[in-house]
């Protein structure tokens, strides 16, 4: 699914905006951008499309404005997602080698493959493998196995996982934007790329992303994936309580929470209050910020618990020696990072990005381009490289059914599948 284009498009398909990069490596490595657009979303839904429609002519107007800064039409794009029902799950195979006494690239990719068409729970599709070790004749384990002695190799990867209707909405949705659908990438996973380091993740780190529709976490531990998980919980629900709570029109009280709110209420001036002016007749509302900032913590301690009840289900918990980087539009609220250290007992800061484009530097340090960042970098970095590999299968190939040999690893698979990165629920 190659484009003939020498650059590459990714499209963050969040619930509140649409954000589009182009970008490509120049001869010396580096990301060089070409063009940015950002659009409100239409047709989705905590982070699900929910009208194909709306969303179709909402990529197609976001496309049409990154085609005007490149005059071009993009052939291949790509898309950073995280729908409520995306998931990662532990997938295990052996295999002897076929080289003479080594392992050759050939043996990997055989592996690869293996995993790429893994039959899992039913209506549901791997997007993404990713190889988080390899172990060698049971004795040596390895991240780069190739050229490595021995005679057999196991493979340990994780599946991002989704829904066949998630697929089969975003060919939907691409199709009528008059675009080919790339590569899948968990929006997670691209938030990682672009705001933690190799030593954060080396040392244990969560990333804690406050979207819109959801709220998105990715655990890593020596350096590996170990746990990601979309609760289907976001920014939305946080206004849809102010609007509940103060009796106000759901505009004002997003303007409400963007301006006045904050994550505490301990910290509030009690003495401080916002009028909202009356519409039609209805008079003027006084909230003070203390009750407003109640409002706001009450609904945001409820998905911290959530966070929490993943991190537990990580098996991660003690081994996080870098704590939590927390970054989305929610994330913005003043005392956010207290609340999060508060409710987590973990150390916490605000994200950056660790992604320096080589032109146009100021504009990324904005967060809402973090996640297209991460995805550009991770789609960049995946040409030619296989342990990056990705495979979003057109509906027109045909299935293959995986071998009798790894019936006992995929059954292993279900059973992880039944409760790792369950859809988190609030009372």
């Amino acid at each position: 699914m190659a484009s003939k284009q020498n650059f590459s498009v990714v499209v963050d398909l969040g619930t509140s905006k649409m954000v589009a990069l182009a970008g490509k490596l120049t001869e010396l490595g580096k990301m060089e951008i070409l063009g940015t657009a950002q659009i409100p979303s239409k047709g989705i839904k905590r982070g699900v499309i929910v009208n194909i429609e709306e969303a179709a002519d909402a990529l197609g107007d976001l496309l049409n404005l990154l085609e005007n800064q490149l005059e071009e039409r993009p052939e291949v794009v790509h898309v950073a997602f995280a729908g409520s029902k995306m998931r990662t799950i532990d997938y295990r195979t052996t295999s002897l080698t076929s080289g003479e006494g080594f392992v050759t690239a050939s043996d990997v990719q055989r592996l690869l493959d293996e995993a790429e068409r893994v039959e899992i729970q039913q209506d549901y599709k791997v997007v993404k493998v990713i190889p988080t070790s390899y172990m060698i004749d049971d004795e040596h384990e390895v991240e780069k196995p190739v050229g490595t002695t021995g005679r057999k190799i196991e493979a340990n990867f994780k599946l991002v996982v989704m829904p066949t209707q998630y697929v089969n909405n975003l060919n939907l949705v691409f199709d009528k934007a008059g675009v080919e659908l790339g590569e899948i990438v968990h929006a997670s996973l691209a938030i990682s790329e672009a705001v933690l380091s190799s030593e954060e993740k080396e040392m244990g780190v969560i990333v804690m992303d406050f979207g819109a529709g959801t709220t998105n976490i990715a655990v890593y531990q020596d350096s590996i994936l170990r746990h990601t998980a979309v609760i289907p919980f976001g920014g939305q629900v946080v206004t849809n309580d102010i609007k509940e709570g103060c009796s106000i029109f759901l505009k004002k009280a997003e303007l409400l929470k963007v301006k006045y709110g904050q994550a505490m209420g301990d910290f509030a001036d009690e003495q401080k209050v916002v009028t909202i002016a009356g519409e039609n007749g209805w008079e003027p509302r006084d909230i003070s910020f203390k009750s407003l900032a109640y409002i706001i913590q009450a609904r945001l301690e409820e998905i911290i618990e959530c966070v929490n009840v993943q991190i537990e289900k990580s098996g991660m918990e003690s081994n996080l020696g870098s704590g939590i980087v927390i970054t989305g539009g929610t994330a913005k609220l003043d005392n956010m990072v207290a609340l999060v250290k508060f409710k987590t007992a973990m150390d916490a800061r605000n994200a950056h990005a660790v992604i320096h484009p080589v032109n146009r530097k100021e504009e990324f340090k904005n967060p809402e381009l973090f996640t297209a960042l991460g995805a550009l970098k991770l789609v960049l970095s995946s040409s030619g490289n296989i342990s990056e590999r990705t495979q979003v299968r057109s509906s027109k190939k045909k299935e293959r059914r995986f071998a009798p040999l790894f019936k006992d690893v995929v059954q292993g698979a279900l059973n992880l599948f039944d409760t790792d990165g369950s859809d988190a629920e609030l009372n």
